[in-house]
């Protein structure tokens, strides 16, 4: 009896479906079918999963906007996330819907099973609330809070950016603060439970060490979720509801859990960076307090940026999938995404940067290699390869250790989702064989009769190295590898990771094909321009929905609050920033300046001179705040000294307070 295959449970967040997934949203489900796709070719039995997340009350206001039931609007939208899958050919084994029914009965169960046991009671809540993020913020979480006359916060901004608003009602709270110590205790036990290390960094300073608060795990301010069994006024608030699809998805709380039984705990949980702490510290105290096992790893990978800051819908700077994929075909979209996310941090878009990877890495690199060694074989051997080499030289040798360094360090890689760095060994290999080429000219070889045996292994050589190649690129190129494979006259099949060797390679002769170009080359400026277009094509989009409230604001205004106050397009002009102060200090001369150096996500920095030494007579304390400067304004020279730019602050009965921002932030981050 054959002994079982090892198991791997590997997730993506669940997709929240109020607008169409960008190429940040499609980053995790790609770089989690890499993950699975190698996971597979090692020989484990793997799960994969994903799905969206269909209640709250984001999805009711959408849905009655646009005239739906609320069911009616998460069906469309979850068909066109499936569609988006297939396109990409992600090979999850479940897509889950929140609103199946099986899940909703054990989001009941799990919420019973909690409420019974004491570590959920009702109470009533009163805070800042976003829709957008479905998540409620005490006072001092907000990234931006809006005053009164009177000094009374009357609204503000989530870290997020998103609008807030106060609401009070009662509910169901988790008791949270009851096991802070207890998860502290885990992390300290776990070290790689939270990747990278800056995540978990983030989760103790940011939210453990200051106090866990207890929290809000219903509502009743809207009926779209799932009901509360005992009150069914109540709605399970979004997080409950959303977390618990990774164990309810293996059949947790019904009558088959054959799956959960073999597959749980998940070895994967993979999200972004903005809702690593949900998945870090109310899931495992979920699950603890269910008494259940903890997932082995959670990682918080970083954003696909744009050059001007965060991809956003409501920027209308996003790039989609589709149209990258219907012009430069999926493997070269999922090459870049996965290329250009460094792992733990943000990666930028741009134009500029996809078309080159597309004619450097693609084309010029792999397709030119590809293209320079059928061509050879067909020219200098008739179409034939023979595939047990009679001799080897240095340069042969030097190909084949690359080769298996390559194959050992991208093993490791790939097990630890570092995916950018695989792909950066195996172009290693790449760049070794094109060196091959010219190390050892086949086109002098081929002058020379008695050179023929010698013609003969480098074709075999560069052949084999190109089989290799691709076959560490299955998990990240569905299609390429097998036409590589099939121009070198070899079979499609997709090849075992297990045990790859260099020299398996069939020892028969083989004839090569003559391929098309796998990835041919683009004119650079047309490619630059035509994504350009769909980019402003979808600002303009973006623009159309606004034009009304737009209209409203450039509008004639009145004199408020004895400031007169300005257009719209006027303010839209003033560039704001997060920055991290790197070193304060008075300004010699002036009891009134002090002088600081910030970091704001550029290479070199800046300085701001601000008069508030008054009320830091302390400026080294400031080290580490992260705060809001004007990041636009023009040079100013005061006493000597050049200013940058300008620090917010907000003055209360006679006191200048820095306004600051969680320290999540990204440096350069734009504050909309």
């Amino acid at each position: 009896m054959a002994a079982a295959k090892p198991t791997y449970y590997i997730t993506t967040p669940i997709y929240y479906p109020s607008g169409k997934l960008h190429i940040g949203n499609s980053y995790t489900t790609v770089a989690c079918d890499a993950a699975a796709r190698f996971k597979r070719l090692r020989g484990y039995d793997v799960f994969f999963l994903t799905g969206t997340d269909e209640h709250g009350l984001k999805i009711e206001q959408k849905a009655e906007k646009l005239g739906q039931t609320p069911q009616a609007y998460v069906d469309g939208m979850a068909k066109g996330i499936k569609e988006l899958w297939q396109q990409l050919k992600i090979t999850n084994d479940k897509f889950i819907r929140t609103t199946d029914d099986y899940h909703e009965k054990a989001v009941q169960k799990i919420f019973q099973q909690l409420l019974d046991q004491g570590d959920i009671y009702k109470g009533k809540y009163s805070g800042w609330y976003s829709v957008d993020d479905e998540e409620y913020f005490t006072e001092s979480q907000l990234a931006e809070v809006y005053r009164d006359d009177q000094g009374n916060v009357i609204g503000g901004k989530a870290p997020s950016g998103h609008e807030v608003q106060l609401v009070e009602e009662e509910s169901y709270f988790f008791k949270m603060s009851k096991y802070a110590d207890w998860l502290m205790d885990y992390y300290q036990a776990h070290p790689d439970f939270i990747q990278p290390q800056s995540r978990m960094n983030e989760m103790l300073n940011n939210f453990l060490k200051p106090g866990l608060e207890d929290l809000a795990v219903t509502r009743t301010s809207f009926s779209w979720g799932v009901k509360v069994p005992s009150d069914p006024k109540h709605v399970v608030y979004v997080w409950i509801d959303a977390l618990s699809n990774y164990i309810t998805a293996l059949g947790y709380g019904s009558d088959d859990d054959a799956n959960f039984k073999k597959y749980w705990p998940a070895d994967v949980h993979m999200v972004g960076k903005e809702i690593v702490r949900f998945h870090t510290i109310y899931w495992p105290i979920m699950l603890h307090a269910l008494g259940l096992p903890l997932p082995k790893h959670v990682i918080g990978h970083g954003w696909l940026t744009m050059r001007e800051g965060k991809m956003s819908k409501s920027k209308g700077n996003v790039v989609y999938p589709e149209t990258l994929v219907n012009r430069y075909g999926l493997d070269a979209t999922r090459y870049y995404l996965l290329k250009a996310m460094p792992f733990g941090n943000d990666g930028v878009f741009s134009p500029e940067d996809f078309v080159d990877k597309v004619n450097y890495d693609l084309a010029n690199d792999l397709g030119n290699l590809l293209n320079r060694t059928v061509a050879m074989v067909n020219k200098y051997q008739a179409g034939h390869l023979v595939g047990q080499p009679t001799a080897t030289t240095a340069f042969d040798a030097d190909l084949e250790a690359t080769a298996a360094r390559v194959f050992t360090n991208y093993v490791q890689l790939m097990d630890e989702t570092r995916f950018a760095d695989a792909l950066s060994e195996i172009w290693k290999l790449i760049a070794r064989a094109n060196k091959y080429i010219d190390e050892t000219e086949p086109w002098v070889l081929a002058k020379d009769d008695s050179q023929a045996a010698v013609l003969s292994d480098v074709m075999t050589h560069l052949a084999k190295a190109l089989r290799f190649a691709a076959a560490m690129l299955q998990p990240f190129m569905p299609d390429v590898p097998a036409e590589i494979w099939r121009q070198l006259g070899l079979a499609s099949d997709p090849v075992s990771l297990v045990d790859l060797k260099f020299d398996d390679f069939p020892a028969e002769a083989q004839v090569v094909a003559k391929g098309t170009p796998i990835f041919p080359r683009r004119d650079r400026k047309e490619e630059i321009e035509f994504i350009k277009s769909q980019m402003s094509a979808n600002q303009k989009q973006k623009g159309r929905k606004a034009m009304a409230e737009k209209q409203q604001d450039q509008a004639p205004v009145a004199e408020t609050t004895g400031k007169k106050a300005i257009r719209f397009d006027v303010f839209e002009k003033v560039e704001l920033k997060v920055a991290e102060i790197k070193a304060a200090e008075p300004v010699e001369g002036s009891d009134k300046l002090l002088k600081f150096q910030l970091d704001d996500g550029s290479a070199t920095g800046r300085q701001i001179l601000s008069g508030i030494a008054k009320w830091y007579p302390e400026p080294a304390a400031l080290v580490g705040k992260k705060v809001v400067i004007v990041a636009n304004l023009k040079p100013k020279k005061m006493l000597g000294h050049e200013s940058n730019g300008m620090i917010l602050s907000a003055e209360h009965d006679g006191q200048v307070t820095l306004v600051t921002v969680p320290e999540s932030l990204v440096n350069g981050s734009g504050v909309e």
